[in-house]
């Protein structure tokens, strides 16, 4: 029993896009995973895939105190996953990225845990202008202050089955006549989801990941026009590409705050100023000892549905 509580892993925001895929690679390895969320009843799906008793989802926000120490109380392993793309506060950016994540480690270091894997995003920094940059930037500063042999990680945007990119941009292709493209000679460098499960899974256990800084990128870095182009070629769409103009752009943005989940938002678009992939001389999935996987190899699998045919048409 003593050495099964020490493989307790809790995981802020297990629960997302990320989060599902952590989880499980953390289950397969024998942890029994704390899965610490706003919401339990939507992780439950989650148990499913450990043994019984394995997967545990709690009820803990990282902008709750008490809750967020009961949840890592006798955990070895922290991950925190949590972030946001638009605030439905004001404040909240600052309260759940930099606030939050500092809150998480300081609490792990008063807790004992062993080690602590922090995701945050290329593209931190405490002096961006964008405030979505800037509290991923503080953040990594408050959890390298309160536990300095964190090990930090830095995806590009990540792809998958469910992600909000690749699916998000294939489902308007169908709805409008062209295909539009915002920024379009900003480069990214997508990461596949399953790839950034091995790297907090193995960030958690190897000895020379402790206290580094990792950016996370795929083999291939491709500019945003690119990547609207291999969607149409991917779902087999005869559309030509149209580079939306700055100011409707700005319009668009302004207006799409206001709604719920806003498509775009001004925000978004000044972290769209700069490059997302992996900087010169960064540590890299490879020094985790993961191989990155292509687009191509994952996305076809999954936009497949939003052929004419759908899967069959894929076959």
């Amino acid at each position: 029993m003593a050495d099964q509580a020490r493989r307790v892993a809790t995981v802020f925001g297990g629960s997302g896009f990320i989060g599902r895929y952590v989880v499980q690679r953390l289950a397969q390895q024998g942890w029994i995973v704390r899965v610490a969320v706003s919401a339990p009843d939507r992780a439950r799906f989650l148990m499913t895939q450990g043994a019984v008793g394995q997967i545990v989802p709690l009820a803990a926000s990282v902008t709750d105190e008490a809750a967020a120490a009961q949840a890592i109380a006798g955990a070895a392993l922290v991950v925190n996953l949590v972030g946001i793309l638009f605030e439905r506060k004001p404040g909240d950016f600052q309260r759940i990225q930099a606030e939050g994540a500092g809150r998480v480690a300081r609490l792990a270091a008063a807790a004992g845990a062993k080690r602590l894997v922090h995701v945050s995003a290329i593209g931190a920094d405490p002096a961006s202008a964008s405030a979505y940059g800037r509290s991923k930037g503080e953040g990594e500063i408050a959890v390298r202050a309160a536990f300095p042999d964190a090990t930090i990680l830095r995806p590009s945007i990540v792809f998958g089955p469910e992600d909000g990119f690749f699916n998000r941009f294939a489902q308007i292709s169908r709805l409008l006549p062209v295909m539009p493209v915002v920024r379009g000679d900003v480069r990214f460098q997508a990461v596949y989801v399953g790839d950034v499960a091995a790297a907090v899974a193995a960030a958690a256990v190897r000895e020379d990941a402790i206290g580094r800084t990792y950016e996370l990128g795929g083999p291939r870095v491709a500019a945003f026009r690119e990547l609207m182009a291999y969607i149409l070629e991917v779902t087999g769409q005869r559309k030509p590409l149209v580079n939306v103009p700055e100011g409707i752009v700005q319009l668009q943005a302004r207006i799409g705050e206001k709604l719920p989940t806003p498509p775009l938002t001004r925000d978004q678009l000044l972290m769209l100023e700069k490059d997302n992939v992996v900087a010169e001389g960064a540590s890299t999935l490879g020094d985790l000892g993961v191989a990155a996987s292509a687009m191509e190899a994952v996305v076809p699998g999954y936009l497949a549905r939003f052929r004419t045919g759908g899967e069959r048409a894929r076959r």
